[in-house]
């Protein structure tokens, strides 16, 4: 392996002393109008509301800081596009709602009129790798890679590792030493794989994957050497931290978004009792109420999936009725409920699932039940990925690139990608990669955003869908 790189009117005298305090960068000064509020401050309700809540965010910890930035993602959820793009332009340097403001732009698919307020949000150090590449590629001089090799997590692991290892090896320009740490899949082999890590003198670290390990790693707060995370904690990144994940959260809202941006009001939504799913609908909900829509029926559909017509009809008699349907299942289940679906005159709704659609399914002839249902997929499955061999191509030689573990292989390539390109993605206003899951950019708070491709079934087979994800 080699080494490699890596923020009014008044007197002219009060004019020119905040144009020296600027210049100095020594100071920040706000002029107050007649009113009180700061000049140029939003008429927009949900915007000062959402504002107040920004500038008290810092002071908060644990769940209340969780549950402010909720109520800040609901007030901002509530605008129209058109209203949050111009009042996030309209916002000064360092207000601290614009971090919250760009990521909702963000998750929306929409363009950030600024770089983010990075601050102490982005403190990791660079200055020993060398020189970016003018196409913004400055990975870290070495490299810790932390992942379950070992343990029930282990099977997970393998094809997020080859992934990984196959866009480490398909960059041609210098590359980082790079080191794997076993974490065995418990928060204690984590925390001592991290700091494994640091004491050997890696200057960046990608991993853990398992949910608890990523969150015993940042409740520790500062951590000495950055990291990606490969999964979400039940706290935010620290400063100067990231996490990328496939939360079935993050597939939810955007289907929530791709329904709103579609006109749909009124969803009905079917999910099954494996925890994923129901955390799937739960924030299909939030985020689908929070964008002016309503869950008018949330059914729970076991494996055989048989005798919901009843049910289906009383939803779609529901006043109002029913514009569009919301799949949290599998494959198999959503074929059972298809004619259901179309006995109780909802088959020609729109309709939009989690990846877990594309589960148990293979077979054409089968698969029909499914043509029309919309869902989001990895970016390399359905148009290819820079750097990559089709993804029929190279599932034929690795095991850990076909089947259900495509998903995680390409997971994990997106990993590297990020991690070499991560300063670019912190810093620009228009920073993003065209990864294997999808295009994916980071907020204010290191939170890697990802655009999923869509797809959808027709003649039971898995194709493109024409137009993006809302």
């Amino acid at each position: 392996m080699r080494n490699a790189m890596t923020r009014t009117a008044g007197s002219k005298l009060l004019l020119a002393l905040a144009m020296l305090l600027l210049l100095a960068g020594c100071a920040t000064v706000q002029v107050s109008g007649t009113d009180g509020k700061p000049a140029g401050a939003s008429d927009n309700a949900a915007i000062q509301a959402a504002g107040a809540l920004a500038r008290n965010d810092a002071a908060l910890a644990g769940q209340a800081r969780v549950d402010n930035a909720r109520q800040i993602d609901r007030l901002l959820s509530g605008l129209d596009d058109a209203t949050l793009a111009r009042e996030t332009a309209a916002l000064a340097a360092n207000d601290p709602l614009y971090n919250f403001a760009g990521r909702a732009l963000l998750r929306r698919g929409l363009p950030l009129p600024r770089p983010f307020d990075r601050g102490a949000q982005w403190g990791f150090d660079a200055s020993k790798r060398p020189p970016a590449d003018r196409d913004g590629y400055r990975p870290p001089t070495k490299l810790a890679v932390l992942l379950p090799l070992s343990g029930s997590l282990a099977t997970a692991a393998a094809p997020v590792r080859d992934g990984l290892l196959a866009a480490y090896y398909g960059e041609g320009r210098q590359r980082p030493d790079i080191q794997f740490y076993d974490t065995a899949g418990t928060p204690g082999g984590a925390v001592a794989a991290y700091a494994k890590a640091a004491a050997e003198g890696n200057d960046f670290v990608v991993g853990p994957l398992g949910r608890d390990e990523v969150s015993a790693l940042f409740n520790q707060g500062n951590l000495s050497v950055p990291m990606l995370a490969l999964n979400r904690g039940n706290v935010a990144p620290p400063a100067g931290n990231a996490s990328f994940s496939l939360a079935p959260e993050d597939e939810a809202i955007s289907a929530a978004e791709y329904l709103i941006s579609n006109n749909a009001r009124r969803a009905l939504v079917l999910t099954s009792g494996d925890a994923t799913m129901r955390r799937a609908a739960e924030a299909f909900r939030d985020r689908f109420g929070e964008r002016g829509g309503s869950v008018v029926e949330t059914l729970t559909v076991g494996e055989s999936a048989e005798g919901f017509t009843p049910a289906l009809q009383a939803a779609a008699a529901k006043q109002g009725g029913v514009d569009a349907i919301f799949l949290a299942l599998k494959g198999s289940q959503a074929r059972a409920l298809a004619p259901q679906l179309a006995a109780a005159g909802l088959a020609g709704k729109p309709r939009v699932a989690t990846s877990q659609l594309n589960s148990g399914t293979g077979k054409p002839e089968q698969d029909r039940a499914l043509d029309g249902i919309i869902f989001p997929s990895d970016a390399w499955s359905v148009r290819g990925a820079p750097g990559l061999p089709a993804a029929s191509v190279t599932g034929q030689t690795l095991p850990t690139a076909r089947g259900p573990a495509a998903r995680l292989f390409a997971f994990g390539f997106d990993a590297w990608l990020i991690t070499a390109y991560l300063e670019r993605l912190a810093t620009s206003a228009e920073g993003d990669v065209k990864g294997a899951t999808g295009d994916l950019r980071i907020d204010g708070f290191g939170n890697i955003i990802r655009m999923p491709a869509w797809s959808t079934f027709s003649g039971g087979i898995v194709v493109p869908l024409s137009r993006g994800g809302g």
